[in-house]
């Protein structure tokens, strides 16, 4: 088991903004490559963001390119994903996923519990 636990879903109105936050305990942190995924109703897991152990390099759904912004602060052991211009198909439950390497942004075995994000006037 990995701790995951995810903060700072909510209720949003379309064109707004959120912050998640993922705090991570029990492994070393810098050493993993992390992402972000999401799951909306009666759909399948779909990758969101991606950043790797360093955070120098960043993945992005063409769903949400030049809207989301990941980031990671190791010192803290905590992953973000910042939320702007938001919009209805942006609704789903929200989860941060830890990677098998630092570079590796395939299989993420592991995952937190989530939190819902709900765009919605």
């Amino acid at each position: 088991e990995v701790p995951l636990v995810e903060f700072g879903g909510g209720l949003v109105q379309p064109g707004g903004s959120l912050t998640l936050s993922c705090a991570a305990s029990g492994f070393t942190f810098s050493n993993y490559a992390m992402s972000w995924v999401r799951q909306a109703p009666g759909k399948g897991l779909e990758r969101v963001s991606s950043i790797n152990g360093r955070g120098s390099t960043t993945y992005y759904a063409d769903s949400v390119k030049g809207r989301f912004t990941i980031s990671r602060d190791n010192a803290k052991n905590t992953l973000y994903l910042q939320l702007d211009s938001l919009k209805p198909e942006d609704t789903a439950m929200y989860y941060c996923a830890k990677h098998l390497t630092s570079e590796s942004f395939g299989v993420y075995p592991y995952r937190g519990q989530g939190t819902q994000v709900t765009v919605s006037s």
